[in-house]
């Protein structure tokens, strides 16, 4: 995709992360469709078991239960998806290793950084189903879209749509900066004064409902 999460932004209500979700290094970008994984507590034993059977093209998306201590993805879990031809990584969570990830180029997004991991005790947690990541619901196939200013999850059957709007916008905004260096200011576009007082009055009317 050429436009970017927060220009789809402007079209959506819902299906954006919480802004905790980041990648590990400032310039990863992120874009396909979801392969989700449920991996609870300290054990992390689900999340290669899933990655194998998860479509090459996949972000690997995981639900930690709620858990901010243990790191379930590394320089090894990054690694692994990598060379299985994982698109990246997003986890509700911490993760660990931001050096070598950052070395690597393969977009890892989670909510901080823990020395603390997980460790491989027997296979707990379950895959390919509905999860809850950042805030947000994803289904397996969601397309998960994100870069340095978040995450945003979209339903497959939007995404055309979406993707149209938000490179429409681009284009605008392209013409907006031209003009802005020229001296030229928004309500040269927007009657924002009309605007201002339609919201007013809108307000207004609905305090004289209380």
């Amino acid at each position: 995709m050429t436009t970017d999460p927060a220009q789809i932004g402007h079209f959506i209500e819902g299906g954006y992360m919480k802004p905790e979700i980041k990648p590990i290094y400032k310039n990863a970008k992120i874009a396909g469709p979801a392969y989700t994984v449920r991996a609870i507590g300290d054990d992390s034993t689900i999340v290669y078991y899933a990655m194998e059977r998860a479509p090459k093209g996949s972000v690997i998306v995981i639900d930690r239960g709620g858990d901010q201590t243990f790191s379930c993805c590394g320089e090894i879990v990054a690694l692994l998806a990598k060379e299985m031809g994982m698109e990246g990584i997003v986890v509700d969570g911490p993760a660990t290793d931001s050096m070598a990830i950052e070395e690597m180029q393969f977009p890892v997004f989670a909510t901080g950084l823990s020395p603390v991991t997980t460790r491989h005790i027997g296979l707990t947690g379950e895959f390919d189903i509905q999860v809850s990541c950042g805030g947000a619901v994803v289904n397996p196939g969601d397309i998960i879209f994100g870069d340095s200013d978040g995450v945003i999850v979209i339903k497959p059957e939007l995404l055309e749509e979406l993707v149209e709007k938000a490179e429409a916008a681009d284009k605008n905004e392209e013409e907006w900066i031209k003009a802005f260096k020229s001296g030229r200011i928004m309500s040269d576009y927007l009657n924002i004064d009309k605007l201002i007082e339609n919201d007013t009055q809108g307000y207004i009317n609905e305090l004289k409902k209380i």
